[in-house]
């Protein structure tokens, strides 16, 4: 090249023309921000033009004082840029709102003016004693970004805790922290190679570590190490900020929840003082336990209930009437309701998981009042049930025969003496296994069958090892009927099989008390077949029997009996005037033969077969069996009695 294209090529760079001040090209190189390398240029053009020596040394003088020019020059740019950089951050600090956003500008700046690769922060974790990844930039493995250390482990645990900077050139060539297999799998997945950390401080305490990492081999200047710090003061100023940010927002929650519950307090005060001017007009006014539950359940803004022990769940039944509070039960509260150490119920608060405590207090002193008027109904209630067993057991005594008094007394208790009634004996057939059980089986069968005479408009009484009542026969009813709805609905009450037998309908108690006595014996004999029977737990009256009616029943009603058997056959030939019941006599007495029988008649056997015929379809079919066969024959002797007095 020639020096005309050389000096060429100086002005195309920026260098001065020979003959200007050795100044003027590295002026110019620095005006222009040119690279270090550029510096060299004028000083080589100077020796290829052979200027003399004092004019190369000059142009070396001012190449050096231009670097150095450069270099502040450069540091200066650069310090503006990490104090802008602090300067953001800081603002962004200032402004903290969300703690992650902030976290991860402070990594993206200090990856930026670093230059490195990857840029991450780590916190410790007191609770498990070590620390974790919380913030990465520029990282792409997983494994790496899961990370978690010991402490003491690897070169991010042996900074959190001695608390100061550590920085390696290789990783895996450092022997001065602690290598382990996960963190090193973890370096080696993000390729790492040269890491900076320095600590996170609050105070005296270490609460995390800011790294930047290259994937070469590299040094950091303290300049850069310097900077990191400043970003790990930010990072813990903006943890310590949101931390205290967390607590006075909690502070300021706790308050508002001490508000809310000083006015939740004013209302259930109130709540409380009506319910409680609830319940005592309702016990005032003589109110029942399901006018209680209605009223708590207003006061509660629920739905409460009353229960029977049996169908209280068992294990917070138990613990209520244990502890003597309200116990929670899945989404309900159950209250027992107990009097000395006696179940009586409970009161449950249905789907109100979460109660107030003094609306709890509320739902147990509900279920107290409740409880008093459970025990003063069945104060009443016995004292009810022992005087309609006095009254019954004066009309089986035929004690008092003034009718008007009977009456009278009968009206007070809701009973109607001049109605039709039936006389029903009712023992437990269950066995005892000693005396006191019999004795307790005894006293259920006797308030079950008193409550269900109070609820009929009858009257109950202990008896003879049972239990005896008198019931209101209603029109269309029968004995049997009865007999059979009392031994089920006794039965189900007290839990074991009850066996029931009736008298027959008695009229006009009050004018003939006797017939009182009469018709429980009646009932008993009724009661004592259906046991030889082996029909326990079942219901039934003297006509239920058959012939054995006749033995059981108190008036004998035979013609009942002959009606009740033959009845049909009869009144068939008084309309059509044929000969079924002689026919069905000799028939019998010919040993049920048809060939004899048709000889005793003087008819053909077909005659007879046709007369048996119709009898089958009076009768049924199974009038010819033995023991339809054997009552069927004395109804027909007592017919045949009957038939001889009328003559």
């Amino acid at each position: 090249m020639s020096r005309d294209h050389v000096r060429s090529a100086e002005r195309a760079d920026g260098t001065a023309p020979a003959g200007a001040p050795t100044e003027t090209p590295f002026l110019e190189l620095l005006a222009r921000g040119a690279p270090v390398d550029a510096y060299e240029q004028p000083v080589l053009l100077a020796r290829a033009e052979g200027r003399p020596d004092k004019t190369v040394v000059a142009l070396e003088h001012a190449k050096l004082l231009a670097l150095r020019v450069r270099a502040e020059l450069e540091g200066r740019r650069r310090r503006e840029a990490e104090l802008s950089a602090l300067f953001e951050t800081a603002h962004d600090l200032a402004g903290l709102r969300d703690l992650d956003s902030v976290l991860r500008a402070i990594v993206q700046r200090a990856r930026s003016l670093l230059g490195t690769d990857v840029a991450y922060l780590s916190l410790n974790d007191p609770t498990r004693g070590d620390t974790y990844m919380r913030v990465t930039e520029g990282s792409v493995a997983a494994r790496f970004q899961q990370l978690r250390l010991g402490m003491g482990e690897g070169l991010g645990g042996l900074v959190a805790q001695t608390a100061r900077p550590y920085v390696t050139d290789d990783y895996f060539k450092d022997d001065r922290f602690q290598h382990t297999h996960a963190i090193d799998a973890g370096v080696r997945d993000e390729g790492l190679v040269a890491i900076l950390g320095v600590p996170l401080m609050l105070g005296h305490h270490v609460i995390g570590v800011l790294f930047a990492a290259d994937r070469r081999a590299r040094v950091f200047e303290r300049e850069q190490i310097a900077l990191l710090g400043s970003f790990a003061a930010l990072a813990a100023a903006a943890i310590d900020t949101a931390n205290l940010l967390t607590e006075t927002r909690s502070a300021l929650a706790g308050l508002e929840r001490a508000n809310e519950i000083i006015r939740d307090r004013s209302g259930v005060i109130e709540r409380a003082s009506d319910v409680h001017d609830r319940l005592t007009e309702l016990v005032l006014r003589g109110g029942g336990v399901h006018d209680v539950a209605a009223a708590v359940s207003q006061v509660l803004d629920g739905t409460v209930e009353f229960t029977e022990a049996a169908d209280t769940p068992q294990r917070p039944l138990e613990t209520s009437r244990a502890e003597g509070h309200a116990v929670r039960h899945k989404d309900d509260w159950i209250a027992a309701v107990a009097a000395g150490g006696e179940l009586l119920g409970a009161l449950v608060l249905r789907g109100h998981p979460g109660l107030d405590p003094v609306d709890q207090l509320t739902l147990e002193r509900a279920a107290m009042v409740t409880s008093l008027l459970l025990l003063a109904r069945r104060s009443a209630a016995d004292a009810e049930q022992r005087v309609r067993g006095e009254l019954l057991d004066d009309l089986l005594d035929a004690r008092d025969r003034d009718p008007r008094l009977l009456r009278e007394r009968a009206a007070r208790l809701h009973a109607d003496l001049d109605a039709t009634h039936v006389v029903l004996a009712a023992r437990l057939d269950g066995p005892a296994a000693d005396a006191e059980q019999e004795a307790d089986a005894r006293r259920r069968l006797w308030s079950a069958a008193s409550h269900l005479a109070a609820t009929r408009h009858g009257l109950a009484a202990a008896r003879d090892g049972g239990t005896v009542l008198l019931l209101p026969l209603r029109t269309g009813d029968t004995a049997t009927a009865l007999a059979r709805r009392t031994a089920r609905d006794l039965g189900t009450a007290v839990h074991e099989a009850v066996t029931v037998g009736a008298s027959a309908p008695v009229r006009d108690l009050a004018a003939h008390p006797d017939a009182v006595a009469a018709a429980y014996q009646e009932g008993r004999r009724c009661l004592e077949a259906l046991r030889l029977l082996g029909r326990a737990g079942d219901g039934a009256a003297a006509q239920d029997f058959g012939f054995l009616g006749l033995l059981l029943a108190g008036d004998r009603d035979v013609a009942g009996f002959v009606d009740r058997t033959i009845g049909r056959v009869v009144a068939y030939d008084e309309r059509r005037g044929t000969d079924l019941v002689r026919t069905l006599d000799a028939y019998f007495t010919c040993g049920m033969s048809p060939a004899r029988t048709k000889d005793e008649l003087h008819v053909h056997v077909n005659t007879v077969a046709q007369r048996l015929e119709r009898v089958g379809r009076l009768l049924g079919d199974d009038w010819h069996s033995p023991a339809r066969a054997l009552e069927i024959q004395l109804a027909l002797r007592l017919h045949r009695l009957s038939a001889a007095e009328q003559r």
